[in-house]
C-alpha cells in the first residue's frame, strides 16, 4: 500500500510559478523506491471531469503532458527523496483547480498513462489558485 502527501499548492498570480509535491512512502516494504512507480499528476475542478495533466514512465524516461500544459509544466521524479514533482511556470487562471498526484505499476517500463483512472493510489491533493 503505498501513501502520497501533496504539498506545493497555494494562491499565486498569473504568469506565476509553483512547484507542487508528491511525496511516496510505503511503510510497510523494506528499501522502497519510486524507481518501480510510474505516476501521473491530474487535476480536479467541481462539475468537470478529472484532467490528466502529465504522466512519467516508470523508467522516468517517457513523460507526456495534456496540450494545455506543454511548455509549461514539467513533471519530474526524485529517486533519493521518493518523490515525484510538477513544475507549474506561467501560471493561468484556468489552470486553477485541485492537484492529484498518483502512482502504480504498469507493464512496460516505458508505460506513461495519462488517464488517472488507470492508477491505485492517489494522495490528497493540493489547491492551486490562479487569480490576480
Amino acid at each position: 500500500q503505498l501513501q502520497l502527501v501533496e504539498s506545493g499548492g497555494g494562491l499565486v498570480q498569473p504568469g506565476g510559478s509553483l512547484r507542487l509535491s508528491c511525496a511516496v512512502s510505503a511503510p510497510a516494504v523494506s528499501a522502497f523506491t519510486v524507481d518501480y512507480y510510474a505516476a501521473n499528476w491530474f487535476r480536479q475542478v467541481p462539475g468537470k471531469d478529472d484532467e490528466g495533466v502529465a504522466c512519467i514512465s516508470q523508467g522516468g524516461t517517457v513523460t507526456e503532458y495534456v496540450d494545455s500544459v506543454k511548455g509549461r509544466f514539467t513533471i519530474s521524479r526524485d529517486s533519493a527523496q521518493n518523490t515525484f514533482y510538477l513544475q507549474l511556470n506561467d501560471l493561468r487562471p484556468e489552470d486553477t483547480a485541485r492537484y492529484y498526484c498518483t502512482a502504480d505499476i504498469f507493464g512496460r517500463y516505458e508505460d506513461c498513462v495519462m488517464d488517472p483512472r488507470e492508477y491505485s493510489f492517489r494522495g490528497q491533493g493540493t489547491q492551486v489558485t490562479v487569480s490576480s
